[in-house]
């Protein structure tokens, strides 16, 4: 598969809704997306990296900069037979997998095309829809998210993932299990706790949570050990699992008892599917984590979380839910908590161009010479 060509863009989309984590509020989403031409086809990547670095270390301008000056001149041109001499061509840098995701993933976009197959064949998929959840950020009141959690469970979500921080964690959890003593219900932290905070997250063991997503430090896994032993609440890894050697090093320390697969944060599908690998051998069950994902990176998840470890209801729920219009003309919606995989070769989704030219901030076309 040579790579001929790549058209990289800056877009701007607003959210239909106010999103308030641990790190503050969000309205809107900037969204590096990358196309990539070879042999008559074309592979879509998303990236999830934001403008600021609260979630991970990158950021929008950081990984433009290296798709743009590094990366994509140093594959552009090049015949590269799969996604792992992808890999080995970018090797020698050091860390940015969310940089290194966008132009992976589009890759595999492109590759599974030339094959005629779907993504989730190629992955190594074993359903067609998968099971989902959805994410509620922190809501103005208790009330407001018992009425905000009470209306996605009528839209039949399979689980309830409530934002939560220091001051706005217990009260609100307990309202929404006895409001709700049945619903699978989850909480995230976003790192916003410490080992200080024992005594407050050893409280959460009474309301029968499915997991406490990544409480302690962004890049921790020993006090996410010590505190799971603390704890009776099984504690899912997310921002601290940037590769397949952070799951390996987290499963040997016991830091959580399950994971969250968001394959941005990993670098790409290959190194999911080494995080997936290890996670099957462990035990650990696996989830798809959601980035606030437009169509592209939505479409893509979708198909990675068709492997046989994603367990639980993952985060890719209704686009409709986050976008007054996406960037693609199919419409990935969710029906009775089942998210269908989008048809067709590759992730199977097409981008509306007028609309996506409407929302671009910045763009560059490069060719190879």
């Amino acid at each position: 598969m040579r790579i001929e060509a790549a058209e990289l863009r800056i877009l701007e989309l607003p959210l239909k809704f106010r999103f308030e984590t641990s790190f503050g509020v969000q309205t809107k989403r900037t969204i590096l997306l990358l196309r990539l031409f070879g042999e008559g086809l074309e592979g879509l990547g998303e990236g999830v990296m934001e403008r600021l670095p609260l979630y991970r270390e990158e950021t929008v301008a950081g990984a433009r900069y290296l798709l743009e000056e590094v990366f994509l001149p140093r594959v552009l041109g090049r015949d590269l037979p799969n996604p792992e001499a992808l890999r080995e061509a970018l090797a020698p840098f050091r860390g940015n997998p969310m940089a290194k995701a966008v132009l992976e993933m589009a890759f595999f976009d492109l590759w599974a095309k030339a094959l005629g197959r779907p993504l989730w064949q190629v992955l190594g998929g074993v359903r067609q829809a998968v099971e989902v959840g959805v994410s509620l950020g922190i809501q103005p009141t208790v009330e407001d998210t018992l009425k905000v959690v009470e209306r996605h469970l009528e839209e039949g979500y399979r689980r309830i993932k409530l934002k939560i921080k220091p001051g706005w964690d217990y009260e609100v959890l307990k309202a929404v299990r006895e409001a709700f003593p049945e619903a699978t219900l989850t909480a995230d932290a976003n790192s916003a706790y410490s080992l200080a905070d024992l005594a407050r997250l050893k409280r959460l063991d009474e309301l029968w949570l499915d997991y406490l997503e990544q409480p302690l430090a962004y890049d921790d896994l020993l006090d996410h050990a010590k505190l799971q032993r603390e704890l009776a609440t099984p504690i899912c890894l997310d921002e601290s699992l940037t590769g397949a050697e952070k799951a390996r090093k987290a499963i040997e320390l016991g830091a959580g008892r399950v994971f969250n697969v968001k394959p941005a944060r990993l670098g790409g599908h290959g190194e999911s599917l080494r995080v997936h690998a290890l996670a099957q051998s462990a035990g650990i069950p696996l989830w798809m984590g959601g980035m606030l994902e437009a169509g592209v990176g939505r479409a893509h998840n979708l198909h990675l979380a068709t492997l046989p470890g994603f367990t639980k209801p993952g985060d890719v729920s209704s686009a409709s839910r986050y976008w007054e219009e996406d960037l693609i003309e199919e419409a990935l919606e969710a029906k009775d908590g089942l998210m269908p995989v989008p048809e067709g070769v590759g992730i199977g989704v097409h981008l509306k161009l007028p609309f996506v030219e409407r929302v671009t901030l910045w763009q560059r076309y490069m060719s190879a010479s």
